[in-house]
């Protein structure tokens, strides 16, 4: 199983997996597909929309653990 980091661009988490997008969207980053998701990593985007790195990278990491576990 792949293991998200917060330095990773938000396009390569989700080519990781796709799915990860409803984590996302679940913590208000709508805009998955605009041209910043291209060049900003999960940090920076959890800095600009107001949220804890940490904690959601664990989430995204917890929610591919999931996955596997299925």
């Amino acid at each position: 199983m792949a293991k998200i980091t917060k330095d990773m661009t938000i396009m390569e988490i989700i080519d990781v997996n796709e799915d990860i997008a409803s984590v996302l969207m679940n913590v208000g980053m709508h805009c998955i597909g605009c041209m910043a998701a291209h060049g900003e990593t999960l940090e920076e985007a959890a800095m600009v929309h107001g949220l804890d790195a940490d904690v959601l990278e664990a989430q995204i990491n917890d929610f591919l653990a999931e996955g596997a576990e299925a």
